[in-house]
This record gives C-alpha cells, sequence and structure tokens, in this order.
C-alpha cells in the first residue's frame, strides 16, 4: 500500500458520496438511497484550530451483511497522519481480523504500520489520535450468523467464550447512567467473542486498564488487507434477527446511545487526570503532570504516538449492546463536542431531529457557538426498526 499524503496539513477524509441505488458494495463514506436499516449524518468543523486534524468513515452493509456497518472518527494530534491514515484504512484491517483466524491485532497491525510512517518519513511523521468506533453487526440469537452460506468466521475456542463487555466503568457515571449501562451490556455469546476481542484490538495492547504494550500477540504480517470494496450484492439476513452494537474507543473521543431518551455512554475517557490510569502510567515508569502524561499528552491512549507508546497504549474499552426497540440512535464524536456538552445535554439537543445529518450539524454547530477550542466532529446513526422504513 503506497503511503500517499497531501501536502496540506488538513487531514483528509474519502468524500462522501450517495450510491445511485440500495447498493454500496463496500465503498468506504458512500450513503444508500435504500438503507432500511439506519441514516448516517456527519459533520465537521476546524473550529478555532489552524488546522483540521480529524478525520472519520463509515461503510454501509459492512462485511456484505445487508443492515450491518461500521462507524468511526479519529482525532488527530501532533499531525494529520495517523488519523488520515485510520480513516481511509481502519475499517479494512478489522474486516480482515474479522475474516480471520490470525492471532495478529488490529492495532498491532495499525500501530505497526503507523510506526512505519514515522520511520519511513525520516521522524517528520510522529503522530497519534484518539478513536471512538461501532460496529453494527446483524446476528443470530446465539451471537452466529447462519444465514451466511460460508461463515467468514472459524468456530471459536473454549477459551474465546464467555467474555464480557464493558470491562471498564464510564467516566463520572451518574446511578441512572450506571443502571441504563448494565441493561445495555450484555455477555458475548460463544461465537460472537472474536468481534469482541477484535474490537479490543484496537492497538494491540491487552484489554485491561493495568496492560502493557509487552502483552501485544505476534504480528505474523505487515501486509495489509485487501480493499473491502466488492461487487458483489450483500445478503439479506432473516426478520428474526437481533442488531448487536459493538464500540470502542480509546483515547476521549466518545460514544454515546440514545436509550427512550435517556444517554448511555458506551465508552471511557482515557485521560491523565483519571486516577487508575495516571497509577498505570506511574507504575510504568512515566509521570503525570498537569493532566498530561509526561508533561506533554492529555490522552493516556491512542493509536499511534509511538515515541510515547510505553506509556501511552491503546488497549480499548470496549462493550457490546444490543439494539432493541428503545434504542433510537447513537452519537460518535470527539472532545471538541464533549468538552462543550455532556451526554444527556447532546441527546435532549438533537432528539426531536429525525434527520442525522441535521442532528449531526445541530451538535457541531452548538460546540462552536459555545466558543469549543478545538476540532469538531460528530457521526449520528439514527436507527430504524428491523423491517420498518420508520426512524425508531
Amino acid at each position: 500500500m503506497s503511503l500517499r499524503f497531501t501536502e496540506s496539513p488538513n487531514a483528509r477524509s474519502k468524500s462522501i458520496t450517495t450510491a445511485d441505488g440500495i447498493d454500496t458494495f463496500g465503498i468506504l463514506n458512500q450513503h444508500s438511497t435504500g438503507n432500511a436499516a439506519y441514516q448516517v449524518g456527519i459533520s465537521e468543523d476546524v473550529g478555532t484550530r489552524r488546522y483540521m486534524e480529524d478525520a472519520h468513515s463509515f461503510v454501509v452493509d459492512y462485511a456484505g451483511v445487508r443492515g450491518q456497518g461500521f462507524f468511526a472518527i479519529f482525532d488527530g494530534h501532533a499531525g494529520k497522519h495517523a488519523a488520515e491514515w485510520c480513516g481511509a484504512h481502519f475499517h479494512e484491517y478489522l474486516l480482515d481480523a474479522l475474516r480471520t483466524s490470525s492471532s495478529a491485532t488490529i492495532p498491532g497491525l495499525v500501530d505497526k504500520r503507523i510506526s512505519r510512517l514515522s520511520e519511513e518519513s525520516d521522524g517528520k511523521i510522529h503522530s497519534g489520535c484518539t478513536v471512538v468506533t461501532a460496529f453494527l453487526r446483524i446476528e443470530d440469537a446465539d451471537g452466529r450468523q447462519s444465514f451466511l452460506p460460508t461463515p467468514p468466521l472459524s468456530p471459536p475456542s473454549p477459551t474465546e467464550s464467555g467474555s464480557r463487555s464493558g470491562s471498564e466503568s464510564p467516566t463520572e457515571p451518574t446511578e441512572d447512567s450506571k443502571e441504563m449501562c448494565k441493561k445495555a451490556k450484555s455477555k458475548s455469546p460463544a461465537s460472537a467473542s472474536r468481534f469482541a476481542r477484535a474490537l479490543k484490538s484496537l492497538s494491540g495492547s491487552s484489554p485491561t486498564l493495568t496492560s502493557s504494550p509487552t502483552a501485544l500477540p505476534a504480528i505474523r504480517s505487515p501486509t495489509p488487507p485487501a480493499s473491502t470494496e466488492t461487487h458483489t450484492l450483500p445478503i439479506n439476513p432473516p426478520q428474526s434477527s437481533r442488531r448487536v452494537l459493538y464500540t470502542a474507543n480509546a483515547g476521549d473521543a466518545r460514544g454515546v446511545l440514545c436509550r427512550a431518551g435517556r444517554a448511555v455512554r458506551l465508552t471511557y475517557d482515557h485521560k491523565g487526570s483519571d486516577k487508575q490510569e495516571a497509577k498505570r502510567i506511574t507504575d510504568a515508569g512515566g509521570f503525570v503532570m498537569s493532566g498530561r502524561v509526561n508533561g506533554v499528552l492529555a490522552v493516556t491512549r491512542s493509536l499511534g504516538d509511538s515515541s510515547m507508546k510505553e506509556y501511552v497504549v491503546g488497549s480499548p474499552y470496549t462493550t457490546e449492546t444490543e439494539l432493541g426497540s428503545d434504542d433510537e440512535f447513537v452519537i460518535l464524536a470527539c472532545d471538541g463536542l464533549w468538552d462543550i456538552t455532556g451526554d444527556q445535554g447532546a441527546i435532549d439537543l438533537v432528539r426531536h431531529i429525525s434527520d442525522a445529518q441535521a442532528a449531526a450539524e445541530t451538535l457541531v454547530k452548538h460546540a462552536l457557538e459555545r466558543q469549543t477550542n478545538d476540532n469538531v466532529t460528530v457521526l449520528v446513526v439514527r436507527f430504524k426498526a428491523l423491517g420498518s422504513s420508520e426512524f425508531v
């Protein structure tokens, strides 16, 4: 894969287009005019910053299944390159990891590739990015996809079964939020555990708070995966299928679900001000000063940042949530929004807006009007009831 970046210091995401019909054939950032499962809206603004270092991506009918979707936001720092590269290629690495039985992890591959960017640029590229990503998967009641003619995943071993999502607690949750999160998070079915493990491997670190980057599985090959674009029509799952939203984040990019009008945080803010994160860093030999790792970086987890990888790991917080009739939409956004408004405030601001694009634009405008001092990127996914053209 050739490494091509424009001379502009601004991150560039692939242009958003709309398919002529219902099928997008896996093309990145392409809307479907007949998407009966959800609606996607994306809005971004440079804000008061000199350059735009955010990137975004989404794929309709992801992995060749009608109604599935991939959504992500990458918030760059120290340059655009990590965020821009992830925006263009992260979905490919995730799909490759989901379809193979290799022990190589997504972040292991992604981090290694970003490190190579730095090496090949003679030190000119040394950026990193926080990330929030969501994978909407259509599956059977037991977590499998028996409707596929050839299941893309090998059966899990006994050691892969029974994993739990939500192993860490959201930052400063309210009592209501705690209760809602308990209801949102469920045990992973045996065959779905691979998805949780794939998402947990955003940077190659193990998923616990006390993990160390030295716990990385061996990366068998740095060869990049093939494009996710295909000319094959997606498979239509049965109406009895369930929808599960797998989410993961590293850093302070955040995902919030609207469930019957109440905000349910699906992510965890990894910041230097977090006591558990600060302890992990000091235990590794680093320090936190004024809320910054080694006095430099405000986030404690990210992709890239190869010069600080001993302390700034990429092990993400993950959740899996079975969606029901009460689940209306999900907001993915960088800290340019969350520094301005809380979870419930964001939900209340756009719940009455049925159009996902208008909702995303409203949230960005809200952040700008309240003087956010960062780039702002917001992605809204508004769900439709299965088998219905109406939004939840």
